[in-house]
Order: structure tokens, then C-alpha cells, then sequence
């Protein structure tokens, strides 16, 4: 048994900043993870997809080209975009540089499985080798992809998107369950390097978590590149007979060569020993105040705490828990009010705060406004590819917006105004007496508040 400071559980984005922010303040820092140090992001998210969806946005401008500019041959070549991965992104899938960026901030880095044995205190491996910590322990073990439980899925040599970053070769024909920023990113970059694809989305929409206005607009733009989307149906059996999947829809079934599965993501808490300090393993994410504390010396940071499974809100709430822990009461207190996110389709959609339909939900008085990007004058010279538009949504008793979403070229960028405006309660009033210039994507701004209603 080994006394430490703090123990952090799992070192995917916040828990390596966490252990490191901790380490160089100057405590005795113990850092544990089975997996590559950085997690799901850097290694089979984030980083290596946003590399396929860019090489695909090039190809579909490359395209575009006898419309507005020339001549263009364009050649898929998906060789290209693995190797970049493979070299770029991931190193091969090793972790050595971040093993080694944490180890010198003071960490020290026990690659094992680890799990919670009381309060204050972690075993790992087969339990010959446990750590107390003084001040307490960061769970930061993140998720792992989803599987529906259909009949026949788990027989299946199905993939995640843990097997398509590591892809050297395309198939000719995928299918893909789940509709959400996952499924619909990988869907059109596949599509545009030849893959015939099917989308199989149980909603009776795409992004169904996103305003119906951006899902029936990127569903549009999948049916123009050749995308087949089906919507509302339950799958009901899924088999793979001579290396080909049947995916069953009750009176009917599609076929294809692979059969991708990115219906979600189930929290890590199944197996880090909950139960002993009174929590419930079966939980599907875990509670915490504002200053992401779970129970006395105990802290909970990224996807598990349930406040959005991106990067971005576990570095922030990693440096909340870091506060909370060196100050005490002078820490921050988390704020969810104005969480943006960015699907990196084309169009790409960007959403921040709440929809329209949430915001109902809540008993707000809402106003809201929507404008076509496509018909301002920026959308209108970009021509091909200018898809788009900015939604605002509004609560009319305080005059301020709780949300918005963006969607065109580019939009993920777009959103920071919008973000600003709601984490910062901006008044709409100041926002639509802005001098917005010209000619721009963001003037669409403008207009969409002139729309509120």
C-alpha cells in the first residue's frame, strides 16, 4: 500500500489534465489507466475522424470545381487518409509521447485496470497493489461504444468507430446504426470516397437531440450525395452469413458488406468498484455538485458525469475539480448554461444552450428566429456548398438568448458569437443593434434575430 495526494481513476482529457494541472501545483499525484493515456479523443475520436471528414470536405470542394472554377478529375485515394491517421493522429495507436508529457509534470502513471476499495483508496490489477489518497480520487474513466441489444448483433464481426480509424481499405457497401454526430460525420465521409452507405436511424429523425430545422437540412443533403437515411424503424436482427451483414427492419432488410454500430456511449462505472463507497454500479452516469464532487474525497470529471460527452466539458470540468480541491470553497462553480457542440458534417451544425422544444420543456416564454445562410449575400456568392442556417431561441421574459444552432460552412466556427452571447446573458437587443459586416456568414445572425417572434 502507497499513500498519495490524489489518485486519479482513468486519464482521458480531464483526468490527464486533472493529475497534471495537480502534479505541477505541487502534489503527490498517482495517474491510472488500462488504456493509451489520452483517451478515446486523440486516439479513435476526435482527431483521427475530424482527419477523415476533412479529407472528404476536399474531395466534394475538388467537385465542385466545374461549376464555378475549371476543370477537375478528382480520384479518391483512401490511403491517403490512413496513413495520416496511422502516422499523424495516433503514432500507431502508442501513447509514448503522452505517457511521457505526464511522467514530467510529477505524475506517476500506473498503466492497470483500477478500482475504488473504500473510500479514499484504489486497488489495481488482481489487488497486491492499492493507493490511498490523502485529499481523495478523480473518476475521470470516460465511456465506451454502445451496442443495441439486437438479436444476433453481438455474433457479428460488426465495427465501432474504435475499428474505422484504423481502416487501410474501404468496403464497397456500409451500413450504419445510429443517427448522431458519430454515425452522420463517418456516414458522408465514406460516402464521398465511393462507399455505398445506408444510415439506420431508430428516431424518426437524425440528430434527433438537434433542432428539427438542422436535421431535415443535413438529411436533405445526404439524400443529394446519394446517402440512403432510414428513419423510425426498429431493427429487429442482425446476421452475417459469408461475410456479408443482413440487417432486419421486420417486412424488410438491407444489406451490406460491413455493418458499422454508433448508437451511443455507455459510461465506465461498471467496473470501478461504486459499491463500496454506496454508490450504484448500474448507474448510467454519476452525480455531482458544482464543484464536481461525488461524496467526500471524491470528484467525478467528463463523460460519465452526463453533461455532454466532449472533450471540451471534461477539460473544463477538470479545472473545476482541480479549484475545488487546491482552494477548497474559493473554487468555481460549474456552469452547463451555454455548452456548445459542433457535428462536423457538411453542412457542419453547431448548437449552444438549449432548443426551442427544451426550452418549452423548462416553461419559458420563448421567441424564436430562424434565417437562411443559402440566401444571404455571403451564402449566395459561395454558391455550392453554402447550405445553412442560424436558429436563435430566446426567453422573452429576460430578453436573453438560452440558445442557438448554426449550421453551414464552417458554422462550428460561427458559433463562438453565439456561445458568447448566451454564457454571457447579452441582451438581443444589443446583439441586433450590432454592426455586422458585409458580406458575411455570421450577418445571418442578424437576420435571425430580426426573425424572432
Amino acid at each position: 500500500m502507497r499513500e498519495a495526494d490524489v489518485v486519479v481513476l482513468g486519464l482521458g482529457p480531464g483526468g490527464r489534465d486533472a493529475a497534471s494541472q495537480l502534479a505541477r501545483a505541487g502534489l503527490d499525484v498517482v495517474g491510472i489507466d488500462e488504456r493509451l493515456v489520452g483517451g478515446e479523443c486523440p486516439f479513435f475520436g476526435c482527431t483521427p475522424t475530424k482527419m477523415m471528414v476533412r479529407a472528404a470536405e476536399l474531395l466534394a470542394e475538388s467537385r465542385r470545381v466545374p461549376r464555378l472554377a475549371g476543370t477537375s478529375d478528382v480520384r479518391p485515394d483512401w490511403s491517403r487518409v490512413a496513413a495520416r491517421v496511422a502516422g499523424e493522429a495516433t503514432h500507431d495507436w502508442t501513447d509514448d509521447a503522452e505517457v511521457a508529457e505526464l511522467t514530467a509534470s510529477g505524475v506517476t502513471f500506473v498503466r492497470d485496470h483500477g478500482r475504488l476499495a473504500g473510500a479514499r483508496t484504489v486497488v489495481v490489477g488482481d489487488g497486491r497493489e492499492s493507493y490511498v489518497a490523502r485529499r481523495g480520487v478523480v473518476l475521470a474513466t470516460g465511456t465506451r461504444p454502445s451496442v443495441p441489444p439486437v438479436d444476433g448483433l453481438a455474433q457479428t464481426p460488426y465495427w465501432t468507430n474504435r475499428d474505422v480509424v484504423r481502416l487501410t481499405t474501404l468496403p464497397e457497401s456500409l451500413a450504419v446504426i445510429g443517427g448522431g454526430s458519430i454515425g452522420a460525420e463517418l456516414c458522408q465521409a465514406f460516402t464521398r470516397f465511393g462507399v455505398e452507405v445506408t444510415l439506420l436511424e431508430a428516431e424518426d429523425r437524425i440528430l434527433s437531440a438537434s433542432e428539427p430545422e438542422a436535421s431535415a437540412l443535413l438529411a436533405a443533403t445526404f439524400a443529394d450525395e446519394g446517402i440512403r437515411v432510414v428513419t423510425g424503424r426498429e431493427i429487429t436482427g442482425v446476421d452475417c452469413v459469408g461475410g456479408r451483414f443482413e440487417i432486419s427492419l421486420g417486412d424488410s432488410a438491407i444489406e451490406a458488406d460491413r455493418l458499422l454500430v454508433a448508437s451511443g456511449r455507455t459510461s465506465n462505472l461498471d467496473d470501478i468498484g461504486l459499491e463500496t463507497v454506496g454508490l450504484d454500479p448500474t448507474m448510467a452516469t454519476i452525480d455531482c455538485d458544482e464543484h464536481m464532487r461525488v461524496a467526500d474525497g471524491l470528484w467525478a470529471i467528463g463523460d460519465i458525469t452526463g453533461r455532454g460527452a466532449y472533450t471540451h466539458i471534461a477539460h473544463y470540468q477538470a479545472a473545476i475539480a482541480v479549484s475545488a480541491i487546491l482552494d477548497g470553497k474559493g473554487a468555481p462553480e460549474a456552469d452547463y448554461r451555454a455548452v456548445p457542440n459542433v457535428t462536423f458534417t457538411e453542412p457542419e451544425i453547431g448548437a449552444v444552450g438549449m432548443t426551442e422544444a427544451a426550452a418549452r420543456e423548462e416553461g419559458l416564454r420563448v421567441r424564436a428566429g430562424c434565417a437562411d445562410l443559402a440566401a444571404s449575400p455571403r451564402g449566395w456568392v459561395h454558391g455550392p456548398g453554402n447550405a445553412g442556417l442560424v436558429k436563435v431561441v430566446e426567453d422573452a421574459e429576460s430578453s436573453v438568448l438560452v440558445g442557438a444552432t448554426v449550421a453551414g460552412p464552417r458554422a462550428g466556427e460561427l458559433l463562438g458569437q453565439l456561445t458568447l452571447a448566451v454564457h454571457a446573458r447579452v441582451p438581443t437587443a444589443s446583439l441586433d443593434t450590432m454592426i455586422y459586416a458585409f458580406p458575411t456568414f455570421y450577418e445571418t445572425v442578424g437576420q435571425a434575430l430580426d426573425d424572432l417572434h
